[in-house]
Order: C-alpha cells, then sequence, then structure tokens
C-alpha cells in the first residue's frame, strides 16, 4: 500500500501507522509528508479488530497462511453461550499485562526479522511483552466446517491478535488459528473513514486530511497565540501566556486557523515545550 500511495501521489514521502498481517483487511493509516512526523503518536493509539478462530488446528503461523502443525480434540460445550470455562478464558485475556509474540513475526532477533529466522527452521521463541486488552467480546461461534469462535478485541500497541487464537483456544482446551482478521479501528480511525485498496488516484486525494486534522484525532489541541506561534516556529520555550491547553501533557499545537505547529509538551507551570516541530 505504501508503494502504491506513492506512485498515486507522486512522493516517496508515505509512511503508515502500523503494519497489518498478510491475509488480514481493514484500516491501514498512512501518513503522506510531513505527516510521517505523526508516526510515533498514531502507531501509539490502541487497535480494535474483528477475528475468527478455528480451533482445534494449530498452524505454525497462528494463521490460515501457515502449515498445520497440531491438532486436538474441542469440547463443544466450551462453545456454548454462557459457558463458564469461556467466560474464564475472557476474564483472563481481558487482564493480561503481557504477550508472548508469534514466532514468525517482524520483531528484530539480532538484527534480523524474527519470521525469516522461524522460515529457515530455527527456534525462536520471543520474550514477553507488556500488551493491555480493554475490551473483549464474542460476537459468534459454531462448529460448521469445524469448531469456531469470532470475537472482537481492543487492544494496545504491540498486541498480537493470532497470539489470542493461541493463548485462548489454549484456555478453552485446545488450539487454534486465525482464519479472518479484521481490523476495524486505528486510534481514532475507523473503517468508515476507509477508502478502498483500488480507489482511484483522485479517490485517494480525496482522503487525505489535513495536518491539523489528523494531528487533532490522535493528541489532545492546544491553542497557541500568535506570539506563541512564532516561538514554537523557532523551537523556543512556549509560555503558558501564549498556550491554552487542556491539561499537562503531550498535545497537537495549532495556530488559530487549525494548522498543525508542533507536537509539544505542556509542563505543570503551563509552559509548553516543542518535541516535533511542523513548517509553515
Amino acid at each position: 500500500m505504501v508503494g502504491r500511495l506513492r506512485r498515486a501521489l507522486g512522493t516517496r514521502d508515505v509512511g503508515h501507522a502500523g503494519t497489518l498481517d498478510p491475509m488480514a483487511t481493514g484500516v491501514l493509516v498512512a501518513l503522506v509528508g510531513a505527516a510521517t512526523k505523526l508516526a510515533p503518536y498514531l502507531t501509539a493509539a490502541d487497535k480494535e479488530y474483528e477475528t475468527t478462530i478455528a480451533l482445534g488446528i494449530e498452524t505454525d503461523t497462528l494463521d490460515a497462511e501457515g502449515r498445520e502443525v497440531r491438532r486436538a480434540p474441542v469440547d463443544e460445550s466450551v462453545l456454548v453461550d454462557g459457558s463458564e470455562r469461556l467466560l474464564s478464558a475472557l476474564e483472563s485475556e481481558l487482564t493480561r499485562a503481557s504477550q508472548v509474540p508469534p514466532a514468525y513475526s517482524a520483531i528484530h532477533v539480532d538484527g534480523e526479522r524474527a519470521h525469516a529466522r522461524a522460515r529457515r527452521g530455527e527456534g525462536v521463541v520471543l520474550p514477553p511483552r507488556p500488551v493491555s486488552v480493554k475490551a473483549l467480546d464474542v460476537l459468534g461461534a459454531g462448529l460448521d466446517p469445524t469448531p469456531w469462535i469470532r470475537v472482537r478485541i481492543c487492544a494496545s500497541k504491540g498486541y498480537f491478535v493470532r497470539s489470542l487464537a493461541r493463548d485462548l483456544s489454549e484456555a478453552l482446551g485446545t488450539v487454534g488459528h486465525l482464519t479472518a482478521l479484521r481490523r476495524i479501528r486505528s486510534g481514532s480511525f475507523t473503517i468508515d473513514d476507509a477508502v478502498a485498496v483500488d480507489a482511484a488516484e483522485d479517490e485517494l486525494r480525496t482522503h487525505l486530511l489535513p495536518l491539523g486534522a489528523a494531528a487533532s484525532r490522535a493528541l489532545p489541541v492546544a491553542r497557541l497565540s500568535e506570539s506563541g506561534v512564532r516561538d514554537a516556529r523557532f523551537g523556543r520555550a512556549v509560555q503558558a501566556r501564549d498556550l491554552e491547553a487542556p491539561g499537562t501533557g503531550i498535545h497537537a499545537w495549532l495556530d488559530s486557523n487549525m494548522a498543525l505547529v508542533a507536537v509539544g509538551d505542556v509542563q505543570p507551570d503551563g509552559v509548553g515545550r516543542v518535541l516535533r516541530g511542523f513548517g509553515p
């Protein structure tokens, strides 16, 4: 998608705010031009997914693109709405504080992607990483053609839904893998905001948001006076009298025309420090 946008928009300065697995569909937030400097703030946002897990079959990649490595029986009673074991498994995932990523992932191990090592047959065991799960709901379950469960999950940056397939299946006394994965939200950007992959170039352009509008969907907004704008443009500290912010911490600093001037950090004394500046 980055390559396609580069060609369509005539610039190499294109990035994104969070990868998707090859088989996944859904929201990919693309960043063009100066918006690439917003990547650290956009990638930090929570993501929301809908996914289907096939129970009883495990693959090496934990999704449908992988090679089957194990089968296990499935207790069909766990798929009944209100099943104590299912409720316990969901509660355990909701309270998760760390997660072991899949071996087939883009995480670097000694300077190389983990999936490259895994594809060579090397044993890859990645250490747990801190994550959090904000919401987890069952959307449906069934037995045809094999036992399956469909869930919606909202989780923090760094959470792997393929690991959910492994861990939730294990909690249900079996194994599993993803058969479908769709990201329906990335931060405040939803599937309803998205443009189709095969959209025409003109349609792609109509979906480009101004920097100020994009930043204000990722961060709380602070307003700068004219003198505050001048100070921020030169990277100087912005005094409290020139900065109207809803509180301390990191904000998108906008001028009177809603243009993005900087991303800055408001200190407890009300003075703002520029973290990343943006040209006029």
